[in-house]
């Protein structure tokens, strides 16, 4: 299973939404780096489930258990190796789903490719569930990457028809911490309350919402990346989109740029303190796949949750006819907002990947 990503900082994914355990392996964390374990836990309490009544009533910890790579809350040049133990899981709420696949989800896909073996309680290895491993290992990205003045942050940029403005050109350190310390992580709180009714609209009628989240890497220096198919888009998207629920990926403009001429679209080169900069940021901090020093900015689309109690039209695969499925059981009716850590924690492995492959780090 390809469960795996990265070059030199090579991140593995393992476990099942109602396994024993979920976990990740780190490969080619450098030595000798500080993990500031009520920092990373931190981290891992924005993601976690049951914290808001925008979220899934499961309650998990969501406390990292680490079996390698630490030796005193120091990176020891092992690889590393983390898990988390689940323990609030319903496992019967998923038994019709075992005969009806939910429309929008894994079911079916997993069903064919492993022939009816797939462990699908909870949506098994594609839940959003196994995010949380990644936040482990996005977090000490995240801490590395911040001891160097590089800063990665992102926000709910939009939930169903309302939407918030993008981040200012250069975003700095202190509105990436501001965001993350809210509840409901947007700039500006009132156009989070209109997201949070969006919601609670949506789970009354027993349906689900999707919603975007924007992205930013501050401090990468230019050069980092390749021209066609090892761009830092390429990575950057490639990662992205094992994000469970992910259904698009744009850097900069990104599709915007269809509506422009070159002249409002094209970055000036400008000098700043005898730096060559641009004047705008349309191209989202890349050129050619290679950075150019200025932020990395990228918005990330999230599909409304499969799981919804309104009947939806399946098949039954054990009779090989029509059924009605009517999902029971806990999920969120929108996952964006618990994305947004997970964003972060993509981007900043991805970055720390390419400035140790690079040998700048």
């Amino acid at each position: 299973m390809s469960s795996e990503f990265g070059n030199v900082l090579r991140i593995g994914v393992f476990g099942q939404s109602h396994g024993k355990a979920i976990g990740v392996t780190v490969h080619g964390l450098p030595a000798g780096e500080a993990v500031d374990l009520e920092d990373l836990q931190r981290f891992m309490d924005r993601r976690a489930p049951g914290r808001n009544a925008q979220s899934t009533a499961r309650k998990e910890a969501d406390h990292p258990v680490f079996l390698s790579g630490l030796a005193d809350g120091v990176t020891c040049g092992s690889p590393l190796c983390a898990m988390i133990e689940n323990s609030d899981h319903h496992s019967s709420d998923y038994a019709e789903l075992a005969d009806k696949p939910r429309p929008a989800h894994a079911d079916y896909t997993a069903w064919v490719k492993w022939k009816g073996q797939a462990d699908m309680r909870g949506g098994g290895h594609f839940s959003g569930r196994l995010t949380a491993p990644l936040c482990i290992a996005g977090g000490i990205a995240k801490q590395i990457l911040a001891r160097r003045g590089i800063h990665v942050g992102a926000h709910i940029l939009a939930i169903g028809s309302v939407s918030e403005e993008r981040f200012p050109f250069h975003p700095m350190p202190e509105l990436f911490t501001a965001v993350a310390d809210k509840d409901f992580p947007v700039l500006d709180d009132a156009a989070g309350e209109h997201m949070k009714a969006i919601i609670a609209e949506a789970r009354s009628r027993g349906d689900s919402i999707g919603g975007c989240v924007e992205c930013a890497v501050t401090g990468l220096p230019a050069g980092l990346g390749g021209p066609m198919f090892d761009g830092v888009e390429n990575r950057l998207a490639a990662a992205l989109f094992g994000i469970p629920a992910v259904k698009g990926v744009d850097f900069g403009a990104g599709f915007d740029v269809v509506q422009r001429y070159g002249s409002e679209n094209n970055d000036p080169f400008v000098l700043e303190d005898g730096n060559i900069v641009t004047a705008t940021n349309h191209a989202g901090g890349i050129l050619g796949g290679i950075t150019n020093g200025m932020p990395v900015t990228m918005r990330v689309a999230f599909k409304p949750t499969p799981s919804i109690s309104l009947p939806q039209q399946t098949v039954s695969l054990s009779r090989m006819e029509p059924a009605e499925l009517v999902i029971r059981g806990r999920h969120d009716p929108c996952v964006t907002h618990r994305a947004v850590p997970v964003v972060e924690a993509v981007a900043a492995i991805v970055a720390l990947d390419l400035l140790l492959e690079e040998k700048q780090l």
